[in-house]
């Protein structure tokens, strides 16, 4: 189902064309968008200009949605500038909203209607650019040139143009130490800590089929540790794992909330939870085992709105934009709701905002024990979903009883196959859903050869 969030502005111009007949200089105009307004926003908030319009597609949460709306819009007021309205849609995570752009691009190929394609990591955007479903946009020089190149290792931006990452993430494990002492466990430091049989039931994860996020923690795990390995590895963690939410923000709330004593999560997600119970809760990135990677945002093809599309870009990786990430919420030149704590991709502000800032990290920094693939990981991003999903989510409670001797997952092709699959045989619905469930049923006989 395609959920869209209708800003408010949208409502309240819809109110004024359907209710009010007369002149716009009449008084019941006046009267009728000035309730309207007190009902959905306030009395007294400027209005949306007909037309000024921009519809973005995100997994962005409410926070980052309300702060960077509202400051655009401030921005725009100070430069003389009516307020835009800014639609939001969301499938459910960014792979969903991956899987929707796809499917409406294959039936209107010009355009969907979309402007912006924003967050989910870097594979997403190496995806659709490959896909040719992505319009150029050209930084001004002097912002560009204010952007790291790399972090890690990785690319900060497109040397072509379409995508810009727009803010910083990390991978790593979200650890609740009172739990940790309740059930005698160690602190994990590193992903095969999450595999230790001591963590049975104790672990939760997130079904990479839905969230972006979770698959890049899959994604990193089989590049840190190569096809067959990592496919284990994981395996492993899956069965110690309670359950897999659709939600990549509901695992750190259940680490958080003692439901589980550990789990797989982007950093930015372990730090606002530990706002609330400090202490509590930690965080670690697996030395040598991980990395940090840019959050990109793009204009899509046939952008209805195009010249709003670059502005609103800009807006986002300028300075102005880039400290609502770094900075509390109520400081100056902060976000006025939300505390967002992410890492920015301009490498002068971890200098300049010190001492000011929340985020101890300075990504640029930062050393990683290997050089992540991003075109590798985006080539196959939707089979290494559909493999995880058949080898360790549907058939996941014949894993949970599974004794571990050996290796456990073993997976139905090798990584050179999975390569050719990804191609257009993969685009084939009933060959796609026949391997799958195969796959799966193969699986499930495997697990029920190793119970306990």
């Amino acid at each position: 189902m395609r959920h869209i969030r209708i800003s408010k502005g949208r409502i309240l111009h819809f109110m004024k064309k359907t209710l009010c007949v007369l002149d716009h200089g009449t008084l019941l105009y006046c009267l009728v968008s000035c309730i309207a307004a007190y009902l959905f926003a306030g009395c007294g908030r400027s209005t949306v200009t007909p037309g000024e319009k921009l519809t973005i597609i995100s997994p962005h949460y409410e926070g980052i949605r309300e702060e960077y709306g509202d400051a655009f819009n401030s921005y725009r007021q100070s430069q003389g500038r009516g307020e835009v309205e800014l639609e939001w849609i969301d499938q459910g995570g960014t792979s969903d909203d991956l899987r929707f752009v796809k499917s409406e691009f294959s039936r209107t190929p010009d355009g969907i209607n979309i402007d912006i394609f924003w967050g989910g990591g870097v594979d997403p955007y190496q995806e659709l650019k490959e896909q040719n479903l992505l319009e150029k946009h050209t930084l001004p020089e002097d912002e560009l040139r204010s952007i790291g190149r790399d972090v890690g290792g990785v690319p900060v931006y497109d040397p072509d143009g379409l995508w810009y990452g727009s803010a910083l993430s990390g991978f790593g494990i979200m650890f609740n130490s009172a739990v940790l002492r309740e059930r005698q466990l160690p602190q994990p430091k590193t992903w095969t800590d999450l595999a230790d049989g001591r963590f049975h039931n104790w672990i939760t994860a997130t079904d990479p089929r839905h969230s972006g996020s979770a698959h890049m923690m899959f994604e990193i795990v089989l590049q840190a540790y190569g096809w067959d390995d990592g496919f284990d590895l994981l395996g492993r963690m899956a069965r110690n794992s309670r359950a897999f939410t659709e939600s990549a923000s509901q695992v750190p709330k259940d680490v958080a909330q003692g439901e589980a004593a550990a789990a797989p999560v982007i950093d930015f997600y372990a730090w606002s939870e530990s706002q609330d119970v400090e202490g509590k809760v930690g965080f670690v990135y697996p030395e040598g085992r991980t990395v940090i990677n840019p959050d990109g945002i793009a204009i899509l093809k046939g952008a209805p709105h195009r010249s709003l599309a670059e502005e609103f870009v800009e807006f986002v990786l300028s300075e102005k934009g880039q400290k609502l990430l770094m900075l509390p919420a109520g400081k100056t030149e902060g976000p006025k709701q939300f505390t967002l704590r992410r890492m920015s991709v301009l490498p002068n502000l971890y200098d300049a905002l010190a001492g000011k800032s929340l985020i101890e990290v300075n990504p640029f920094k930062w050393k990683s024990g290997f050089v992540y693939n991003s075109e590798k990981g985006s080539t196959r991003w939707e089979i290494v979903n559909d493999l995880v999903g058949a080898l360790m989510i549907d058939p996941h409670a014949e894993l949970r009883q599974t004794k571990v001797v050996g290796r456990l997952v073993v997976p139905p092709v090798s990584e050179g196959e999975a390569v050719v699959l990804a191609g257009e045989k993969w685009k084939d619905a009933a060959f796609r859903n026949r391997t799958m469930s195969q796959w799966t049923s193969n699986a499930k006989k495997r697990y029920q050869s190793l119970r306990g």
